[in-house]
């Protein structure tokens, strides 16, 4: 009787803590406002944004498209420059400080995007993970108006952006054309995502959120996604480093004191290319 009270005791601390770390954890507790503008949103791209960029796609040529997307790319490279720095990649800073003056020159003011070609790769940085990267927390997801998926931390950086007078359609010189830069980057954007729609499977919203949050933690971390592993996995870690990986394993699986096809710090990936959404 004593073992059935105990055990019905550990069950019901179980669910209770395992019910508290969920809500501790919850990304969207703002979940009811959110949807109410993902609706909006979806409105708005049914009968305005996505027509539109159809209509871009079918009578702009690809090269002619791609001239465009280099274009607003090489803009945005400015605002990429300054998280470099406001995040201590000094050398990424150069790099990318290289890649724009190449491209604005010779690449023709970023129409076309020959950086890349001599191997001066694309970086993505913004203000929310400068923020990320001196420690502040992301926040709850955030659905904003027209802009879409984020969080409480990126939309302040979206606002920091918007205010600092360096995102790519601020080089207009007046408000009118640089609206209309904003509605032929937003139309552009639009249509380079129109053959992504076939890879969202099951509810919309939840599959945009999920989406975005491991996206954006990747993009923070750069590139380095911690696996989520018991104590007793992170016991092995911890002791791999110092012990003899000839004495804990089958020497047979080893050439020279190393596991057969590895090389490098495990867990650890390229901060390459990425997209956006």
């Amino acid at each position: 009787m004593m073992r059935l009270l105990l055990t019905a005791l550990l069950t019901l601390a179980s669910s209770m803590a395992l019910a508290e770390q969920q809500k501790e954890y919850n990304p969207d507790p703002w979940e009811g406002f959110n949807r109410r503008m993902f609706a909006f949103n979806e409105v708005m791209d049914k009968y305005v944004l996505k027509p539109a960029a159809k209509g871009y796609q079918y009578i702009t040529p690809q090269d002619v498209d791609d001239s465009v997307s280099n274009f607003f790319s090489n803009l945005g490279d400015v605002l990429v420059v300054v998280n470099d720095i406001g995040q201590l990649k000094f050398g990424q800073a150069a790099s990318d400080t290289g890649r724009f003056l190449i491209n604005s020159t010779v690449g023709f003011f970023g129409v076309f995007d020959v950086a890349t070609h001599i191997g001066l790769r694309k970086h993505e940085e913004d203000f929310g993970q400068t923020l990320g990267y001196w420690g502040v927390g992301t926040g709850p997801y955030l659905v904003l108006p027209f802009l879409g998926p984020s969080t409480l931390r990126d939309g302040a950086g979206t606002t920091l952006e918007w205010y600092s007078g360096l995102s790519g359609t601020a080089v207009a010189d007046n408000t009118a054309r640089e609206w209309g830069m904003v509605g032929i980057w937003g139309v552009d954007k639009r249509a380079d995502l129109l053959s992504a729609e076939s890879m969202i499977t099951g509810d919309k919203y939840t599959f945009l959120r999920s989406l975005y949050l491991q996206r954006r933690e990747y993009l923070v971390n750069d590139g380095k996604v911690e696996a989520s592993f018991d104590d007793d996995w992170d016991s092995f870690d911890d002791s791999s480093e110092e012990d003899d990986w000839g004495d804990d394993w089958d020497k047979g699986m080893f050439e020279d004191g190393k596991p057969e096809g590895t090389g490098g710090a495990a867990g650890e990936q390229s901060g390459g290319d990425t997209y956006s959404m």
